[in-house]
């Protein structure tokens, strides 16, 4: 019955995406011949499909991996952002010794850049330590089994749908120390200094892991770290009030893991005005 308008609000918002990828799509296919110079990721699809042999992807596969990224990549980054900011505001130190990492590498006369990222070994910890800590998923996507299976011994009947508790993971104290506490320190050195955020290790995988990993994770990756490295370096930041205790940190759960009340925060300008020039 849809006494509450979710089906047809989704119908209606799936025939705008759908209008927008379709457009896209007879846009690169009319202009290919003129894009041979500078292909973008859906130049490089259409021409796989094309020259592939064997299994094609139909334009309905490409559209939905097109919605993946625009889907996926918006408010969970921008999520993920948000509660770094928040804990480094909650830990004032955290933030001081991030902006110092930065004002020894990159200075104060220019705006960080996408290639100092690898020498900012802090940062990466802190970006690390919040997909731990509140991972922007907090239940991965889930699995169908195909087929009767055993796991770990466990009998998992066809059709039966699993969901990976990435939330859980990341504060399970079998697995992290103080699991509660926001500790980017923890990334730095010993068995935890190797583990990478990209699904090869099981402690740490707010993208989720193997063949089903979320198809922007690299671009994931890259987008916190460059646009939280941006906000910290390029400003100073305060709350409106002086007690940290009344940050409020509770979560809003749902299928992308908010902040229950949106952070508020005061920020001015800490490098010389010619460096926030284009």
């Amino acid at each position: 019955m849809d006494l509450q308008g979710i089906e047809r609000g989704m119908k209606r918002l799936h025939k705008k995406f759908d209008a927008l990828l379709t457009k896209m799509l007879e846009e690169h296919k009319s202009s290919s011949h003129k894009r041979k110079e500078k292909p973008d990721f859906l130049d490089y699809v259409l021409a796989n499909r094309d020259n592939s042999e064997g299994e094609r992807l139909t334009t309905t596969n490409i559209k939905a991996l097109l919605l993946n990224l625009f889907t996926a990549g918006t408010d969970t980054s921008s999520s993920v952002i948000e509660w770094a900011i928040s804990e480094m505001l909650k830990n004032p130190t955290i933030l001081k010794r991030a902006q110092e990492e930065m004002d020894q590498v990159i200075g104060r006369n220019r705006r960080l850049m996408e290639s100092d990222i690898p020498k900012l070994p802090y940062l990466q910890a802190i970006c690390k330590e919040t997909f731990r800590k509140h991972p922007s998923t907090p239940l991965n996507l889930p699995r169908i089994a195909q087929k009767d299976c055993q796991v770990n011994g466990y009998y998992i009947p066809k059709g039966t749908r699993l969901s990976v508790n990435i939330w859980a993971i990341g504060r399970d104290p079998n697995v992290w120390e103080n699991p509660l506490e926001f500790n980017p320190d923890r990334f730095l050195s010993g068995k935890m200094a190797k583990i990478d955020p990209r699904g090869n290790d099981f402690e740490l995988i707010p993208f989720g892991a193997g063949r089903r990993i979320c198809a922007g994770t690299r671009m994931g990756i890259v987008l916190v770290e460059y646009i939280l490295g941006t906000l910290v370096h390029s400003f100073d930041w305060k709350l409106p009030f002086d007690d940290i205790n009344e940050l409020n940190m509770d979560e809003s759960f749902g299928l992308a893991l908010q902040k229950a009340v949106p952070l508020v925060a005061m920020v001015s300008p800490r490098l010389p005005i010619n460096a926030y020039s284009p």
